[in-house]
């Protein structure tokens, strides 16, 4: 089920994009009637959905909020006259803005496109975790060789080859012996 936050002025207009986005596989909306309502959300949301002008701004800064500080793909729906001029401004910020009065067809296309890029961004976003926890273990491990070149006198090449063999013989990983390695020689 997709969660989607819709911040729209009233009732009366987040009814029909409730409505579309249902028809879209949207069934858990959560609708909110302000920015300030909005920005104290503490929500996940796949998709956060903004139906420009709201009572208490016109949207752009709530749009920025959401795309800085949030993994949810922002739609900010404005009027088509200033459609366009809002779009190069928060186009290169990662919010995607759509003209009233919305096309079902095109809002059908932007959700995929939503979906698509989310989708990406999520497989980006835990492949640079698994890089960080690498660039760590790495930080680890150099650490240890330092210890075993400074406290033992051994050359670099010496100490990586040591820890190998520590892991190998001892059936663990390269890291796991650098942290002992580092309670042993630390103090």
């Amino acid at each position: 089920m997709k969660k989607t936050l819709l911040v729209s002025r009233s009732e009366q207009s987040a009814a029909p994009l409730s409505e579309l986005l249902r028809a879209e596989g949207y069934n858990d909306i959560s609708t909110v009637f302000a920015a300030y309502s909005a920005r104290e959300d503490e929500g996940e949301y796949e998709l956060i959905c903004i139906n420009a002008p709201l009572t208490d701004e016109n949207g752009i800064s709530l749009a920025e909020h959401f795309a800085a500080t949030t993994r949810s793909t922002v739609m900010l729906i404005v009027p088509k006259a200033d459609a366009s001029e809002v779009a190069d401004l928060l186009n290169v910020r990662g919010v995607m803005v759509i003209a009233k009065p919305i096309n079902r067809h095109l809002f059908h296309h932007y959700l995929l496109f939503a979906d698509c890029f989310r989708s990406r961004i999520m497989r980006i976003e835990r492949e640079n975790e698994k890089l960080k926890h690498m660039v760590e273990d790495l930080k680890i491990i150099n650490r240890a060789k330092l210890l075993l070149v400074t406290c033992l006198n051994m050359s670099e090449e010496q100490a990586h080859r040591y820890l190998e063999k520590q892991a190998m013989d001892l059936q663990t990983s390269k890291l796991a012996v650098a942290k002992q390695v580092i309670r042993t020689y630390q103090n």
